[in-house]
């Protein structure tokens, strides 16, 4: 990814840049919707083992369209040196921060509410505090440590992984603000929906991934006609309206969801949402690199997949906890209308949260025959309207996300302008 990126990026100029980051953000939203509707067909109709072997053809096409097609270019005026200590460090900061926030509904935020092992590492129950402070505080600690060593290697003239003077590039550091917080919003309304979709909607995966799809298409097209709206807009103006789009279609969603909301009203606000999220990422990723130095083109490229990928996997933890602790309170809410037993009532709730879900599906399909008996349908039905209301509370949070990158994009809009009547002055 951070070599095709900068590829582009050393490649493409003057009129054809805009088009080709147009085409590179197009392609990358649409595939990110798009994929659950191949994830769909490729587990039900063949194998789960086929999400891994697809990858095999389409390697080997890109790697012979490589070398048939794409120039060589190279970067210049390297350092000596392997940064493999800046690599543990990020690693080790990065994945400890997000396992923190994933573990944490599990195993408790501060006191420990279960035991957890690791590499037959063990963390007690009885442990004065939960393993998930310790883990924010490694993360933490190996992130700051992180930064220090890599400012020591380049006052040392050695090579680093991460240059941090690329961020004082105001429209560089801005932008990948931009690009995490999209992303996180992103993750959180793509890891909710297809569980929303197949356990309270009854939709099986290739519908779902049909629902899903929507955002795809109207990314794809959106991203392709990205250049036109940038004509007249400017890149950042566009990536503006695209976040603007984009919080209208969430709001849209937040209030839609129901256990009985049609799927054609999914599937407009989806496409509506996609049109905004393809405008949004095409000319977001140009104007990230649009002041980067051509012979860093590589070590920002980098910088800005690394980015966009931490905000996906934020993005993805924070839906899980959110979804789990949302669930906490809506599924004992709807189940006590039921008037089942406590103890019935408390172990569905449960099952329906660590299951994510699936406990629904499960009940719905074994009908009155289930260990529920007559009380099935009442218990679905509420288990439905609980986490209908879970996920309308996650829609709501993707859409917060949504308007703090839509704060953060005005901001490098009026940066960007400011540079451009710089320019004009000069």
């Amino acid at each position: 990814m951070p070599a095709a990126l900068s590829t582009l990026n050393a490649t493409f100029r003057g009129k054809y840049r805009a088009a080709a980051f147009g085409i590179w953000g197009a392609v990358i939203a649409g595939a990110a919707a798009v994929g659950p509707l191949a994830g769909g067909f490729l587990t039900q109709d063949l194998s789960w083992h086929w999400i891994f072997l697809v990858n095999l053809p389409l390697c080997v096409i890109v790697v012979v369209g490589t070398f048939v097609f794409v120039a060589e270019s190279k970067g210049s005026g390297f350092l000596p040196g392997f940064d493999v200590v800046g690599a543990v460090l990020s690693a080790l900061g990065f994945g400890a921060l997000i396992f923190a926030v994933i573990e944490g509904p599990a195993i408790g935020w501060w006191k420990p509410e279960g035991s957890f092992s690791l590499f037959g590492w063990h963390w007690p129950q009885d442990a004065a505090v939960s393993a998930v402070p310790v883990t924010f505080a490694i993360g933490s600690i190996a992130l700051i440590a992180f930064v220090l060593w890599e400012r020591s290697q380049a006052l040392r003239g050695r090579s680093s992984i991460l240059d941090l003077d690329l961020f004082r590039i105001p429209t560089f550091t801005l932008g990948n603000i931009v690009s995490v917080i999209l992303n996180i919003g992103q993750m959180v309304m793509f890891f909710v929906l297809p569980l929303y979709l197949v356990n309270v909607l009854a939709l099986d995966l290739i519908d779902s991934g049909l629902v899903l799809a929507a955002a795809g298409i109207g990314a794809f097209f959106a991203g392709a006609a990205a250049r036109h709206f940038a004509a007249k807009f400017g890149d950042t103006g566009t990536v503006l309206i695209g976040f603007g789009v984009q919080v209208v279609a969430m709001l849209a969603l937040a209030f839609w969801i129901s256990d009985h909301t049609p799927i054609w009203q999914l599937g407009v606000s989806l496409a509506i949402y996609g049109l905004g999220l393809g405008l949004a990422s095409a000319l977001l990723t140009g104007t990230i690199l649009e002041d980067t130095p051509v012979d860093a083109s590589g070590q920002a490229s980098a910088t800005q997949s690394t980015l966009r990928q931490i905000g996906s996997a934020l993005g993805t933890a924070i839906a899980g906890v959110a979804l789990a602790m949302t669930l906490n309170s809506t599924l004992p809410a709807a189940l006590e209308k039921t008037g089942l037993p406590d103890a019935t009532a408390e172990q569905l709730a449960d099952s329906t949260r660590e299951s994510a879900g699936e406990t629904i599906t499960v009940l719905r399909g074994e009908g009155s025959s289930s260990q529920l008996g007559d009380d099935t349908s009442a218990a679905v039905d509420a288990l439905e309207h609980g986490f209908a209301d879970a996920s309308r509370a996650s829609m709501f949070i993707s859409l917060g996300f949504l308007l703090l990158g839509f704060a953060a994009a005005v901001w490098l809009h009026l940066v960007a302008r400011r540079r451009d009547a710089v320019i004009v002055n000069e």
